[in-house]
């Protein structure tokens, strides 16, 4: 299109990565701090907000793609509405923009779906991949298809490790092993057994917001901070994360049982209301 200054439109509360250009592109001026002069050409609207990819486009002609995730993940584990996937797909085949879904967490099985995208029936121009696809062995993948895969042209771009053979013949066994262990079909049968049973003991709790997920992909938001229950997790035996300063993060392994299911929810329970009655 001949774009002397591309722009990309992202969103609040994303996260993208912590090199500079994703760091840039990263919805969260805590992690952004100390690194500055970012890279400029972002454009930042709220999540899961069709109207606003819309006016930003109207007013800014160097827009040449949409970067989302699907399910924000750092951000609290955001759900966006039915069809935002869908309508993001549309504005950008409507403008001739590239649809880029940032899938490194949600990709590989941990929605339920081999890819989060894949809930609403949208193929993206470009995804990124990494954390699942080497199953704790470092890889990352940036995957393109039509106009957006003839962007780089071979050697025009690249890093110390990138096509590391050692590596992709990990995410090559991963892969099969997800696929011959139907892994997505486990985690959807799982995340709706964990969710069920997280709304059943946690759902009616005082201080307890929300309680939300797709496939082993979770999280149940609080009324107040709760960094603290990192540490009572772990005491207790499980390991949780917090986002977004309220929200407790569940991606539990995709080899989970449902014993282990209950063990959790059990545990996580104790922890919770034990932190909340603290608080009161």
């Amino acid at each position: 299109r001949n774009v002397l200054t591309p722009g990309i439109i992202v969103t609040e509360g994303s996260f993208h990565g912590r090199t500079l250009a994703t760091l840039s592109a990263t919805g969260n001026r805590k992690i952004q701090a100390g690194f500055e002069p970012l890279v400029q050409g972002f454009y930042r609207v709220p999540y899961n907000d069709l109207a606003a990819v819309g006016q930003v486009g109207e007013h800014n002609k160097e827009v040449v793609a949409v970067l989302v995730e699907p399910i924000i993940g750092e951000g609290g584990v955001n759900i966006p509405d039915a069809g935002y996937l869908k309508g993001l797909r549309q504005i950008c085949d409507e403008r001739g923009w590239l649809l880029m879904l940032d899938e490194i967490q949600t990709g590989m099985c941990r929605t339920g779906k081999w890819f989060a995208c894949q809930h609403e029936g949208v193929v993206p121009d470009v995804m990124t991949l990494a954390k699942g696809l080497g199953n704790g062995v470092p890889i990352g993948a940036c995957l393109a298809q039509g106009k957006a895969a003839h962007v780089f042209k071979p050697g025009s771009h690249g890093s110390t490790f990138s096509g590391n053979p050692l590596v992709c013949r990990v995410a090559l066994a991963v892969i099969d092993e997800l696929e011959k262990g139907k892994f997505a079909d486990r985690a959807a049968r799982l995340g709706e057994r964990l969710l069920a049973k997280l709304k059943e003991k946690l759902g009616k709790v005082p201080g307890v917001k929300d309680i939300r997920g797709r496939g082993l992909m979770l999280a149940v938001e609080l009324d107040r901070p709760c960094q603290e229950l990192l540490q009572r997790a772990l005491e207790s035996g499980i390991l949780i994360n917090v986002t977004a300063e309220n929200v407790i993060r569940l991606l539990p392994p995709l080899i989970f049982t449902d014993s282990e299911t209950d063990l959790l929810v059990d545990k996580l329970d104790e922890v919770v209301r034990a932190f909340l009655e603290k608080a009161i």
